[in-house]
C-alpha cells in the first residue's frame, strides 16, 4: 500500500460526492489514517465513518487560524504525527467581474487562499520536527485559463494565488524534505454541478475535451494519493494538470 501508516488530513473532505472524501478515501484505501476535516453541517465524523475503523472527524473552519491549529492537534494526539496535508476546501461563486462586492471577494480568497495558508502553517510545525511531508494543494484549471464555468473571477484569482503560495512553500521547506504540491483539475462532476448543466451543455464542453468526458472525484484522488506518496519522491513546486486535455499547454 502506498500510504501505509501515514497520517492524512483532508480539508473540506466530507462531501460524499466531492474530491475531498475521494481522496479520503483513496488515502485510507492505501493504508492512510485519515483526519477529515470539515465544517459543522457537513458532519465529518460521519464521513470518517464511511471510511472504517480507525479514521478521524474534526469540525473546523479553514479560515479561522485557531481551528486550524486545533484541527493539527487533534491529528497529532489521535496518531502521533501528520504525514500529508490535503487543502482541498474551497467554494465557488458564478458572477461577472463588476458584480464581485468585496463581501464576495472575501469569502471566496478566505476559503481558498488563507484556508490554504492557514491549515499549512498549523501542520509545518509536525512536519518538520519529522523531517518529512507532503502537502497537496487544490487549485483550478480557471486560474490557468482565466475563469471557468462556474467561478467568477475572484475564484480564479483565488485558486492562482493558492499556485503561487504553494510554489514558495516548495522553495521554502523543501530542504527540510517537506514537498509541496499542487494540482489543478479541470471540470469534475461532484455536487457543485449537479443539475447546473444541461445535457446538451454537457456534450458540448465535452466535445471540446480530449478524453470527451468530464472528470470524475475519483481521477483528481488519484493524483493526490501520487502526489502523497513516494511515488512523487523527487516532485516538489509542480502543478499537476487533472483535467483531461481540456487545458493544454
Amino acid at each position: 500500500m502506498l500510504l501505509k501508516d501515514k497520517v492524512a488530513i483532508v480539508t473540506g473532505g466530507a462531501g460524499i460526492n466531492g474530491l475531498g472524501f475521494a481522496t479520503a478515501r483513496q488515502m485510507a484505501a492505501q493504508g492512510a489514517r485519515v483526519v477529515v476535516m470539515d465544517l459543522a453541517r457537513a458532519e465529518p465524523a460521519a464521513a470518517a465513518a464511511r471510511l472504517g475503523a480507525g479514521h478521524l472527524g474534526v469540525v473546523g473552519d479553514v479560515t479561522e487560524k485557531d481551528a486550524c491549529v486545533a484541527a493539527a492537534a487533534a491529528a497529532v494526539q489521535a496518531f502521533g504525527r501528520i504525514d500529508i496535508l490535503v487543502n482541498n476546501a474551497g467554494i465557488t461563486q458564478p458572477v461577472k467581474t463588476l458584480d464581485i462586492t468585496g463581501a464576495d471577494y472575501d469569502r471566496i480568497l478566505d476559503v481558498s487562499l488563507r484556508g490554504t495558508l492557514y491549515m499549512s502553517q498549523a501542520v509545518l510545525p509536525a512536519m518538520r520536527a519529522a523531517g518529512s511531508g507532503a502537502i497537496v494543494c487544490i487549485s483550478s484549471v480557471s486560474a490557468q485559463r482565466g475563469g471557468g464555468i462556474f467561478g467568477g473571477p475572484h475564484y480564479s484569482a483565488a485558486k492562482a494565488g493558492v499556485l503561487g503560495l504553494a510554489r514558495a512553500m516548495a522553495r521554502e521547506f523543501g530542504g527540510e524534505g517537506i514537498r509541496i504540491n499542487c494540482i489543478t483539475p479541470g471540470l469534475i462532476e461532484t455536487d457543485i454541478t449537479q443539475g447546473k448543466l444541461s445535457p446538451e451543455r454537457k456534450k458540448d464542453i465535452e466535445d471540446t475535451i480530449p478524453l470527451a468526458r468530464l472528470g470524475r472525484a475519483d481521477d483528481v484522488a488519484g493524483a493526490c494519493v501520487f502526489l502523497a506518496s513516494d511515488l512523487s519522491a523527487y516532485c516538489t513546486g509542480i502543478t499537476l494538470d487533472v483535467n483531461g486535455g481540456m487545458l493544454i499547454h
